[in-house]
């Protein structure tokens, strides 16, 4: 069967539009897996399982005003090796929008007057 030069087109447009969005989405889960990594190092906890886990997706307006994807992530942590909380973060374009997990700890003293 032929293909007419205008199928042939569609096909290769469709083609780029899925490359892209998987490209975009393999950049995402290693950006998440770089802010996981970073701060459960900063907060003295372990990484478990070294990975992310995507959890959601959305279409969402940029501050630029630009149509783009907000992506979900998980991940999980401990602090003895034997509990395990999970932390999730947000990423839109790439940038940090939303984070729960360690954090780094402080002691503030008390004003106890």
């Amino acid at each position: 069967m032929n293909m007419s030069p205008l199928s042939a087109l569609l096909w290769m447009v469709a083609a780029a539009a899925v490359f892209a969005y998987w490209n975009a989405a393999r950049a995402a889960a290693e950006r998440a897996g770089v802010v996981g990594r970073n701060a459960c190092q900063a907060a003295g906890v372990i990484w478990l399982d070294q990975s992310v886990h995507a959890t959601g997706l959305r279409v969402c307006r940029g501050e630029d005003g630009w149509l783009g994807f907000e992506r979900s992530f998980r991940f999980e942590y401990s602090h003895d090796g034997i509990d395990r909380h999970v932390g999730r973060l947000v990423l839109r374009k790439g940038e940090l929008v939303s984070f729960v997990g360690p954090v780094v700890p402080s002691v503030r003293p008390l004003d106890l007057h």
